[in-house]
């Protein structure tokens, strides 16, 4: 197996949401995780378009818990779509890649 293999499949999940972008919309998504005890292992984030809206990806460790919490998300009033990815390679959340 190569490398670039090997990191494939081992890729951790990456939760990609499409937001609302007004004050206080990263507050109550990164609630939710600390309430439920569910580590957030790297946050990216950038407007889209006229800036009403954003774009948000949440690298997290694979978890049972894991369908529970993005069920909850579906169900916050700024969150216009969930979506899981496990093709996003986990070096854009690495701050010495940049």
């Amino acid at each position: 197996m190569t490398a670039n293999a090997h990191t494939a499949t081992m890729a951790k999940p990456v939760i990609e949401l499409h937001v609302h972008n007004h004050p206080g919309v990263m507050s109550h998504i990164t609630g939710l995780f600390a309430r439920r005890a569910f580590n957030l292992e790297g946050i990216l984030c950038g407007a889209l378009g006229d800036g009403s809206t954003s774009r948000m990806y949440l690298m997290v460790n694979e978890d049972k818990r894991l369908g529970q919490l993005v069920r909850e998300l579906e169900r916050l009033h700024d969150i216009l779509q969930v979506t899981m990815r496990n093709d996003v390679n986990e070096s854009a959340f690495d701050p010495q890649h940049v």
